[in-house]
C-alpha cells in the first residue's frame, strides 16, 4: 500500500513526529511505500535549519532519520504557508521578501497545500499525527 503523511506537531514539544517516523519506518519494513509527508501548522518547524535537539538520555534527533526516509524516496514538503510564517524559507522565498537568509534545512522543500491534495489521490490510506 502507498501512505500519505501529515505531521501537524512540532519538533520536541509534541511526539507526533517521532510517532510518525516509527509508523512510517514499519511500513517500510512491511513492504509499503510513504508517498510524501507534509509538515502542517507547527510541524513546519521540522523543516528549519539550525535547530538543536534536546541533550538527553535518549536519541530524540529526528534529522538523521527524515534523512533516511528521504533517501527511501519520501518527499518531505513543508507547508510554504505554514513554514513562511514560522520563518522557514527557502531561497525564492529569501528573495521575494528580502530577508538576510534561508532557514530550509537540505531534506526538505516548500509546498503548496495542493502537493498534500495531490499525495492523498495518488495513495491508499491517508494518516495524520496531530500536535
Amino acid at each position: 500500500m502507498k501512505y500519505a503523511v501529515a505531521i501537524h506537531g512540532a519538533p520536541y514539544s509534541s511526539q507526533a513526529a517521532e510517532h510518525a517516523v516509527e509508523f512510517m519506518e514499519a511500513l517500510f519494513a512491511s513492504g509499503h511505500t510513504v508517498e510524501r509527508v507534509f509538515f502542517f501548522h507547527e510541524g513546519a518547524y521540522h523543516g528549519l535549519n539550525g535547530q538543536v535537539p534536546p541533550q538527553t538520555q535518549h536519541n530524540t534527533d529526528l534529522r538523521p532519520r527524515w534523512a533516511a526516509l528521504k533517501n527511501q524516496g519520501v518527499e518531505l514538503g513543508i507547508c510554504i504557508s505554514s513554514g513562511i510564517k514560522r520563518g522557514v524559507i527557502d531561497a525564492s522565498e529569501q528573495q521575494r521578501y528580502e530577508l538576510p537568509s534561508l532557514t530550509l534545512a537540505n531534506d526538505f522543500q516548500l509546498v503548496g497545500l495542493g502537493q498534500l491534495i495531490a499525495a492523498i489521490e495518488a495513495s491508499d490510506r491517508y494518516i495524520e499525527f496531530p500536535a
